[in-house]
């Protein structure tokens, strides 16, 4: 049986209400407060790999994960004019394929609705304004002057988590000179799986998000500031990179590029907390722990995994220091391995789009492979 049977989640995103779902299900209260007043979800399409989905089985909610997206298999890697000289992605993981696509909203909504169904409670339009940190127990008071008491605190607040910067002292994300561009579109009849395709300046890939939808995404490097686009130039950039493409299936897509409300546009952020990740009755997770880049697509697939086994080691019947220590044991080393391997993957693109020569021994391919295979392994 549990010591903890009241739990406070900042942040009402990927994490937190895969958390919240995961607690529920283990007979642990979760109550969860979000600043938004009503969510809005960020963002065009996310790609789930094996282990997203394996994680994603562990709250009940992969089946429809899968139902509701657009399962698929490697991810071809073309050059510009189309040519594919290889393939990645993780091996499938028992009955689930190497990836599923999926709308960010239609994710956001599974996870909310069984929130819901599992009794996780919401107070919407609020956040943490101060908390005290205590040996047994977090006595927090709300941004509406409302207070509460609860034996653990978990902030899954992002990159630029309040609850970090409350109790670990502030952390500043690194932009990494590169940003990354989002739109989506009615998907081509010829499109069976992912492509990624690499130009001289950018990379460009096409994702299958439903049966009749996909995203496209294109990670440029736009300086090293980090870069402000005005929206009334988001559609002529954008466009500009794609038309680097003469492939067919790509072209044919550019001309469709037309509303700068449905360009997401994001400089590149990252940032890993040293450990631990908690301290007393506080503990964070996801991307206010370790925000990677989307360059090996796994930021949201450690947070769900991150829920899953805080919520396992929480279940049982071991004090609190345990569980956090087993926490960071099972989590730390293979959400630092991600981010690692991003930012090297980053660092190499960036150099052939400038004309710098790779270091002796730089190999992209291997190094997501490798990777990759690794987060097929148990959480």
């Amino acid at each position: 049986m549990s010591s903890i049977n009241k739990v406070l989640i900042v942040g009402g995103g990927i994490g937190g209400l895969s958390l919240g779902i995961a607690l529920r299900r283990a007979g642990i209260d979760a109550e969860i407060v979000e600043i938004q007043k009503e969510f809005n979800v960020y963002g065009v399409g996310i790609i789930q790999q094996a282990n997203a989905l394996r994680a994603l089985d562990a709250l009940g909610v992969a089946d429809e994960t899968l139902h509701r997206g657009s399962p698929y298999g490697k991810v071809k890697m073309c050059a510009p004019t189309g040519h594919q000289f290889g393939e990645t992605g993780p091996p499938p993981i028992g009955r689930f394929p190497s990836h599923n696509g999926i709308s960010r909203r239609i994710l956001h909504d599974i996870l909310y609705n069984a929130a819901v169904e599992n009794g996780v409670v919401f107070r919407m339009g609020l956040t943490v304004s101060s908390i005290e940190n205590e040996e047994t127990q977090v006595n927090v008071t709300f941004t509406d002057g409302t207070e509460g008491v609860y034996q653990l605190v978990v902030g899954a607040d992002g990159i630029n988590s309040k609850v970090r910067n409350i109790v670990f002292g502030e952390q500043n994300p690194k932009y990494i000179g590169s940003s990354v561009w989002r739109y989506a579109f009615k998907r081509p009849e010829e499109l069976e799986t992912g492509y990624m395709y690499f130009g001289r300046k950018t990379k460009l890939g096409l994702i299958p998000m439903t049966d009749d939808t996909i995203y496209m995404f294109v990670v440029s490097a736009e300086g090293d500031d980090n870069p402000f686009i005005p929206e009334d130039e988001l559609v002529s950039r954008l466009k500009a990179y794609v038309s680097q493409y003469p492939v067919k299936m790509v072209a044919d897509l550019v001309e469709q590029i037309t509303d700068p409300k449905g360009v997401i546009y994001r400089p590149l952020e990252t940032l890993v907390m040293p450990a631990p990740w908690y301290k007393n009755r506080v503990v964070i997770l996801g991307d206010a722990a370790h925000a990677t880049i989307p360059q090996l697509g796994s930021g949201a697939a450690l947070a769900i995994e991150d829920a899953v086994v805080l919520a396992e080691e929480l279940a049982k019947d071991q004090s609190v220091e345990t569980v956090l220590e087993t926490y960071m044991h099972r989590r730390y080393d293979r959400c630092k391995m991600v981010c690692d391997a991003s930012m090297q993957l980053a660092e190499w693109e960036r150099m052939e789009w400038n004309g710098i020569p790779l270091p002796e021994g730089a190999n992209m391919g291997a190094l997501m492979g490798k990777t990759l295979f690794a987060l097929t392994q148990p959480i």
